[in-house]
Formats: structure tokens, C-alpha cells, sequence
């Protein structure tokens, strides 16, 4: 008996290697696949838009709950539809020559991922906009199939506030908030 104690204890890390190595996993995100839009209030107009991913690579553990990694968007691929607005978003407010990228790093989360279907967790990471890194936690709404994973999210970000130029002129104001909706889409892998 202690013989088959013994053996079962010694093939344990064996037979849990797999589910270990199946709850490390990495998310590539797929550029082509994603989604960033972007909407802006105003007073007698408002602005809807989109941004580009450039690249992502997330790590997270479902059994540790942990996560880390980044997802990046091109800052001048900014595009509402109308050039000459799209210009002085990219010069004035964004700053893309010297800021060419936005970027999310998630640092933590909370919730629980199921190893499939969907799930709803909260991220927090770091924003880095213009250059200047700010909390924030954003929630996110999750679906693996398979190999695939997309997740959503929508947030606001306070870009006066967090020290961007006021684009409102004379009479034309424009809201000091940003609303952003984030689908990015990719391949699921374990990884160690």
C-alpha cells in the first residue's frame, strides 16, 4: 500500500503538469481583428472616431490570477472622418510626433476566467497616454472558443485632465472625456 502511495504521490506533478501549464496562457492579439472607437460630446456636435492596434501580447494564469503584458495603438491613426480635424487631433492634442503610441499594461485582475465561454472580470493596469503612465481599471467582458479570445471593454478617459490640450475654440466646445470601446481579438496558447 504505501508503495502505491508512493508512486501516485511521485506522478502527481505528472498528471497536474497539464492543467497547470493549460491555465498559464497567452493571448496574441490579432491588429487586423481589432476595434478601437473612440466618441466625443460637444455642444451642437459630436465626434465619433476610431484608432488602430498596433500589437498586444497578454500573459495570465487563471489559477494564480495573475496577468501581465500590453496592448498598443498607433496614436496617429486616429481617424473621425474628417481630415482637417484628424490633423489637429494628431498635432495639437495628441502630440503624435513625439507620442506616437497609447498603451494599456494590465498589472492585475479580479474575477475569475473560465477556461472557456464567457466570462466578466475587472483589469487594472497602467494607461499610458501622451507620454504620462495613470492608473486605471477598466471592466472586461471575455469569450474563449477554442484557441480564440476576444474581449470587450468600454471606458472613459479624462484626457484634459490627465493634461492633453482642450481642443474647444470660441463657441465650439467639445467634452473633457473621452468614451472608448476596445475589442481586440487574437489566439489563445498555453504557455509555461
Amino acid at each position: 500500500m504505501k508503495t502505491i502511495a508512493k508512486s501516485l504521490f511521485l506522478a502527481l506533478p505528472f498528471i497536474l503538469a497539464p492543467i497547470a501549464i493549460a491555465q498559464h496562457q497567452n493571448f496574441t492579439v490579432n491588429p487586423d481583428a481589432c476595434k478601437v472607437a473612440f466618441s466625443l460630446g460637444g455642444s451642437g456636435h459630436h465626434v465619433d472616431g476610431s484608432f488602430h492596434v498596433q500589437s498586444g501580447s497578454i500573459d495570465f494564469d487563471r489559477s494564480a490570477q495573475t496577468i501581465s503584458g500590453y496592448v498598443v495603438v498607433a496614436a496617429g491613426s486616429g481617424n473621425s472622418g474628417e481630415p482637417s480635424r484628424d490633423k489637429k487631433m494628431n498635432s495639437d492634442v495628441l502630440d503624435v510626433a513625439q507620442y506616437a503610441e497609447i498603451s494599456f499594461a494590465p498589472k492585475s485582475y479580479q474575477g475569475t476566467v473560465a477556461a472557456s465561454g464567457d466570462s466578466t472580470i475587472q483589469v487594472t493596469g497602467v494607461f499610458t497616454l501622451h507620454g504620462a503612465p495613470h492608473d486605471l481599471t477598466v471592466p472586461m467582458q471575455i469569450h474563449i472558443d477554442g484557441s480564440t479570445l476576444t474581449t470587450k471593454t468600454h471606458f472613459q478617459v479624462p484626457y484634459v485632465q490627465w493634461g492633453l490640450k482642450d481642443p474647444s475654440i470660441f463657441v465650439l466646445k467639445v467634452a473633457k472625456v473621452v468614451d472608448v470601446d476596445l475589442t481586440l481579438e487574437g489566439s489563445l496558447s498555453s504557455s509555461k
